[in-house]
């Protein structure tokens, strides 16, 4: 097992940083992570706290710093040291400058800026905590995605994904015993997506969640026939509507929002939806 001291600084919240680094080490195996995050750095005063740190725990340092001189400072710093660092978002800033002929604005934390498309994410996830488990099918149409599946097929997380990405998501859950409501079938604006996994995972997936809430793991809820007649129930409803189908079987959460929105944007410029 190799460690690793990593230090994330940014003078914003550093979210785009540990993003950044979660997906650079996702690509390594038998590392330890050891982790030291430093946002909102905007003061010399405060990067010289941060830098006895990084002198007792070498090791690799990110950053995201537009104030040339603390940038300078810290870069010195490391230079001294003997320390790599790299400037994560300088490639793509420098190859955008190029294009566009023109100088980036020096400004922290600018893509948090309270703008109409932040007000935009927020009314999502509102509409979104309202509209979850089948609540509200009066205000579905309002919806810019509304997800159908059967229960435990990962409907609840993925929207509240794609309301972080700015979309409007309501969700219902697929029953044998209580079909869904007409509004559903009735939507014009909304992309109705229907989710599916295999009969054996959603098994897994449920007994697992009864454990946890420490019910009987046994039940209609997780018995293989019931749950092989509740999946192709509910790909009968997806086939009879049309409804583009995700099975989420091998999907994270991520990629089943990013196979969603794929639909949305090849509906919203007219290419069929298959």
């Amino acid at each position: 097992m190799t460690r690793l001291h990593l230090h994330l600084l940014s003078d914003s919240t550093g979210e785009t940083l540990e993003n950044i680094a979660k997906a650079a080490l996702a690509q390594y195996d038998g590392v330890e992570t050891i982790k030291h995050f430093w946002p909102m750095v905007r003061s010399e005063g405060h990067l010289d706290r941060i830098l006895i740190d990084i002198a007792q725990n070498p090791g690799l340092v990110l950053f995201t710093l537009v104030n040339i001189d603390i940038r300078r400072k810290l870069e010195a710093r490391c230079r001294a040291l003997g320390l790599p660092m790299v400037a994560a978002l300088d490639p793509v800033t420098d190859a955008l400058s190029n294009l566009l002929g023109q100088e980036a604005k020096a400004r922290p934390g600018r893509q948090h800026t309270l703008d109409a498309a932040y007000f935009a994410r927020v009314d999502a996830i509102q509409f979104t905590i309202a509209h979850d488990d089948g609540v509200n099918p009066d205000n579905w149409e309002e919806a810019d995605i509304v997800l159908a599946g059967v229960s435990r097929c990962s409907k609840t997380p993925t929207s509240i994904y794609l309301a972080n990405r700015g979309y409007k998501t309501a969700n219902i859950p697929i029953v044998v015993e209580s079909p869904p409501p007409p509004q559903l079938y009735a939507l014009r604006h909304p992309l109705v997506v229907g989710l599916t996994t295999s009969a054996d995972r959603l098994i897994q997936v449920r007994r697992n969640r009864l454990l946890s809430l420490n019910q009987a793991p046994e039940t209609d809820y997780v018995d293989q026939e019931a749950v092989t007649r509740e999946v192709a129930f509910a790909r009968r409803i997806f086939a009879d509507n049309g409804w583009p189908v995700i099975d989420v079987t091998r999907r994270s959460i991520e990629e089943t929002a990013a196979a969603i929105i794929n639909l949305v944007n090849e509906r919203n410029a007219g290419t069929p939806v298959i």
